[in-house]
């Protein structure tokens, strides 16, 4: 049985969360203890650059782990989550967080013993952030897939998928589109609500403008906004999202899996009519089974096994 580490909850600071004042005369409440997050512990972790990175995104200071995320990431880690039984497949992580913070635990660690109940080998990347600099996030990614790739044999999997949330699903998308080895390239691709162009009509402005700065040429906009790079070599995908999500607009998923399509890529698109944004780990999401069950379907016919009924 794997064991669970306990991190302290942090309490969330800026307009990101409206604080209620007392009326007139109201006694003032004491304010509750805010609960411990409880996640997966890994069975292995590395470092991922323990002789230094090869490249920097300017970002000085000490990294901040708030117990269920991360900014200012200066020591990006590969968790590693091993299956009893591997069924030959493995998948990289990219958690989300506007490329200004990495959401490791919620958007990586949470799901992870769901994705081993199914033998699949886990791993969640906490990459550096770009500053302005979209090779470094991008090297960690690689660098990443060669750690995995080079215990493949150990941990019992042949393929080997990029998966990633919001600007993490830009990051994976990137990955998928942006490679230039064989040993680069994912065999699939899993996108949560994904950011995945740059376009201004559609993109997220805050991870476009930590990717890539305040004003960027139309050039690199269109070099990044990933839907512009697919080509017929791109992965297969599989893409959820949902139609009243007001922070990355359904159009990403659209606009990437008509690209697909356009290249006779396989690709799965599935668009629930509510959920909002950043639901991968939220076990009240309404469509929680039903993207549970789709996405374990796909993986098992990737794995060249059946899904068993009933369950």
């Amino acid at each position: 049985m794997k064991k669970t580490i306990s991190l302290l909850a942090v309490l969330l600071i800026g307009s990101a969360m409206a604080v209620a004042q007392p009326g007139a005369g109201a006694r003032p409440q004491a304010p509750a203890q805010a609960p411990a997050l409880v996640f997966p512990q890994p069975d292995v972790m590395f470092n991922l650059w323990p002789n230094g990175a090869p490249t920097d995104n300017g970002l000085t200071g000490e990294e901040k782990d708030y117990g269920n995320h991360v900014s200012n990431v200066t020591k990006p880690t590969l968790a590693v989550f091993l299956p009893e039984e591997p069924n030959g497949l493995a998948i990289l992580v990219c958690p989300g967080g506007g490329y200004v913070d990495v959401w490791d635990k919620t958007e990586g660690y949470a799901n992870s013993k769901w994705y081993t109940d199914q033998g699949i080998v886990y791993a969640v990347l906490k990459y550096r952030l770009p500053n302005g600099h979209p090779e470094v996030p991008l090297d960690d990614v690689h660098e990443a897939m060669r750690i995995l790739k080079e215990h493949a044999g150990e941990y019992g999997f042949s393929k080997l998928g990029i998966a990633g949330c919001s600007a993490g699903g830009h990051l994976a998308a990137m990955t998928s589109t942006h490679f230039t080895k064989p040993e680069e390239r994912p065999d699939f691709t899993i996108l949560f609500y994904p950011v995945v162009t740059l376009d201004p009509a559609f993109t997220h402005a805050g991870s476009s403008f930590y990717l890539l700065g305040r004003e960027p040429s139309q050039e690199l906009l269109d070099l990044y906004s990933n839907e512009k790079q697919v080509t017929a070599d791109t992965p297969l995908a599989f893409i959820m999202a949902n139609s009243d999500d007001t922070v990355v607009p359904c159009e990403n998923s659209i606009e990437y899996y008509k690209a697909l399509r356009a290249n006779k890529v396989p690709a799965a698109l599935h668009i629930y009519p509510v959920g909002g944004h950043g639901w991968a780990d939220h076990k009240d999401f309404v469509y929680r089974e039903a993207w549970m069950a789709d996405l374990r379907i796909w993986l098992f016919e990737l794995a060249g096994q059946i899904a068993p009924e009933g369950e």
